[in-house]
């Protein structure tokens, strides 16, 4: 079962923070590259943030220097720190795995940012 997991969303004041987790039964060095997507309420899927097995990083302008993405190789899971929420953040959070083209998405965590 490749399906990531996610975790960890929830309401939250703007200002705040948070921290989703998504977990995957293989190894995360078995994807070439993991992330995370978002999808506003009645909007299309956005990127939010990757990162590659090497560790490059890659953040939506929207979210640099307030959001860091971040693997656990031991634990089979990826993070999404989120600082200084804004209403704007609120959407479902999917995480995203992809192995050899194909790619794997979680069923989503949902982020409320109230104002």
């Amino acid at each position: 079962q490749v399906q990531p997991v996610e975790s960890g969303g929830g309401l939250v004041q703007a200002g705040g923070s948070l921290r989703l987790s998504c977990t995957v039964s293989v190894g995360t060095l078995s994807f070439n590259a993991m992330g995370w997507y978002r999808q506003p309420p009645g909007k299309q899927r956005e990127l939010v943030a990757t990162v590659t097995r090497r560790g490059s990083e890659d953040y939506a302008d929207a979210v640099k220097d307030r959001f860091t993405i971040s693997r656990d190789d031991v634990k089979n899971t990826l993070y999404l720190q989120m600082h200084n929420l804004k209403p704007e953040d609120t959407a479902l959070y999917y995480c995203n795995g992809e192995i050899r083209g194909y790619n794997y998405w979680g069923q989503g965590t949902q982020v409320t940012v109230s104002s």
